[in-house]
């Protein structure tokens, strides 16, 4: 097996075994386990359990990053398409991961609100980035209002974490799906029905 495709294999598991098991009571014999190997073997990979739980969590991150990337990039060019197509899939993607959902129900530090704090920083920066890229391209084709585009895609990307903890950690909640439309809407939309006098 080449050395990438034995890390996502390795990522893959150690993410399973942190999902079923939580952060705490996960031990690095029990990832080993699930890839039938060493513990000794599994060190290779990472100095200790710590450092295997950011790899396979960054890892998770980078994975449903690309998939909304590539989602985006499918839509078109619309900006506002681009912008929905974002919303739906980075919402919609932890429906189907069912260990990095289970890890951020575990652990939802992996998703702070306030960046100062943030064990992820590089990759949420790409997605603020990724929010920014869309907003930059509606404003200069004329589709979206002018705004500061790297503050309002740091708001963005805030609100949909925080919709992100409340749909997947503490909500067990019928409505979402409407809540999610709304929140949509609202961003696309606003909230006047005409600019004030």
């Amino acid at each position: 097996m080449r050395k990438k495709e034995s890390q996502e294999n390795i990522y893959r598991a150690a993410l399973f075994v942190f999902a079923k098991y939580g952060y705490r009571k996960t031990t690095m014999e029990e990832i080993a386990a699930e890839l039938d190997m060493t513990k000794g073997n599994l060190y290779r990979y990472a100095a200790g359990k710590k450092e295997l739980y950011r790899k396979a969590v960054a890892h998770a991150l980078g994975n449903w990053q690309a998939r909304v990337g590539t989602a985006i990039e499918n839509a078109g060019p619309d900006p506002r398409r681009r912008f929905s197509v974002m919303c739906e899939k980075a919402v919609e993607y932890l429906s189907s991961d069912d260990d990095l959902r289970r890890v951020l129900i575990h652990d939802p530090d992996i998703f702070p609100l306030f960046a100062d704090n943030d064990p992820y920083e590089s990759i949420n920066r790409n997605s603020v980035a990724m929010i920014r890229e869309i907003l930059e391209q509606g404003v200069d084709a004329g589709v979206f209002r002018t705004v500061d585009a790297g503050r309002v895609s740091e708001i963005i990307f805030l609100i949909y974490k925080m919709f992100i903890i409340r749909t997947y950690v503490h909500s067990k909640d019928e409505f979402l799906r409407d809540l999610f439309d709304e929140t949509v809407s609202l961003f696309t939309n606003g909230l006047f029905t005409k600019p004030s006098a």
